[in-house]
Order: structure tokens, then sequence, then C-alpha cells
């Protein structure tokens, strides 16, 4: 079964964030690190992955995500926070979890 992932980037810790949504968490993560990607995190150098959450559905990852797009900012923060209290980048995690490279495509 696939599933999607709502996650949030930054740049430092209570620095700029970004809200994301994805299939592919890996290979989505891999492109903001490296700056694949014209946008947001690329010109804001947002390559930390501090939160995400897992959906069984496109539609359900999406309101998420729009849900916390609307949050304020501290909102957002203590969301991070309360999960990940260390600001710790959570990608190498995944990878390890994951058994495999990203995929480059």
């Amino acid at each position: 079964m696939k599933t999607y992932y709502v996650y949030i980037m930054c740049s430092r810790r209570n620095g700029t964030l970004y809200i994301g949504v994805t299939s592919d968490i890996i290979k989505r993560i891999y492109e903001h690190k490296n700056d694949l990607v014209e946008g947001f995190t690329k010109k804001y150098c947002e390559h930390c992955l501090v939160w995400y959450e897992i959906y069984e559905t496109p539609e359900d990852a999406i309101q998420r995500e729009k849900q916390i797009k609307k949050w304020k900012r501290g909102w957002k923060l203590r969301l991070i926070e309360e999960n990940n209290p260390e600001w710790k980048d959570l990608y190498n995690d995944l990878l390890e979890g994951s058994g495999f490279p990203p995929s480059q495509e």
C-alpha cells in the first residue's frame, strides 16, 4: 500500500519553515537537501527535515498540509518541539529505516 507524508523542513532551529506533501519522502527530501528543484527550499536553504506524519490517502495528507499551513507560526514550532525537541534532522533515520538509498530519478 502506498503511503503519503506531510513534512516540515527548516533552515535552522526556529528558522524559516517549509511544509510539504509527498508520496516518496526519501526522494523528496533528497531533492530538497541537494537543491535539485527550484523554489522556496532552495532559496531559503531549507535542508533539515524536522517533522513528518504518515497518511494512507493523498486526500488526508493534502488536507493536513493545508491545515498546518494556516496555523500560526507558534503552533508549527510547538508541533516540531513536541515531537523533535532537539530539532534533529530526521532524514538519516528515514534512510536507515528504508534499507536503501534515495532514488535519483
